[in-house]
């Protein structure tokens, strides 16, 4: 006899490769220039090197909020006060969410790390440690107060990023441990287990 009570899962495309080939490129770049600008050389060109390239797919990865696929578009994971309030109050549930792409804490979270990447690489840009070794390509262009600065908030916006990142992957544990839901499979495969009515 068949079991009318488990429910119906289908497999569907969540990510597509522009995001799932940023978020991993992003990964390993971050690693680098984290990692690069707290012990590396003190000439730090590959600090440089690693910046450039998290610019580059910050870039890429605005246009295609913009143009992406449906999931991809901030407009999908663009939610008001009510659906995260509402979403908050499910989440202490043992219960799966079952979104589909971002949820709302998720959505946001990205909106807060692109405007921290955003401002990590202006300040990389504009600083000037006054080393004369390691300057960024835009100080030459800003007043010295200014490049002063953006050393200084340089390496504070690495500690924001950090717990950010920290944040992001507690999120990634408590899916899997609490709710049972598996969110780095399908940012490798592009594809997700939903269970339907």
């Amino acid at each position: 006899m068949r079991d009318t009570t488990s429910p119906k899962t289908r497999v569907i495309k969540v990510w597509d490769p522009v995001v799932r080939s940023f978020h991993w490129l992003l990964v390993l770049a971050f690693a680098g220039a984290w990692g690069l600008g707290e012990w590396g050389p003190n000439q730090m060109t590959w600090h440089f090197y690693f910046g450039y390239v998290i610019a580059g797919l910050v870039g890429v990865r605005l246009i295609w909020g913009f143009v992406g696929t449906r999931n991809a578009r901030f407009t999908s994971f663009l939610f008001g006060p009510g659906k995260v309030v509402a979403y908050l109050r499910h989440l202490p549930s043992r219960d799966p969410s079952h979104w589909i792409g971002h949820n709302p804490m998720g959505g946001w979270s990205v909106f807060l790390m692109l405007a921290l990447l955003i401002a990590q690489i202006a300040t990389g840009m504009m600083s000037d440690p006054k080393d004369y070794i390691n300057v960024g390509p835009l100080a030459q262009y800003v007043p010295s107060d200014i490049s002063d600065l953006s050393v200084k908030l340089h390496h504070i916006l690495s500690t924001l990023l950090l717990i950010v990142v920290g944040m992001h992957i507690a999120a990634i544990l408590f899916y899997r441990r609490w709710k049972g839901e598996n969110l780095v499979t399908p940012m490798i495969t592009g594809k997700k287990v939903i269970e339907e009515d």
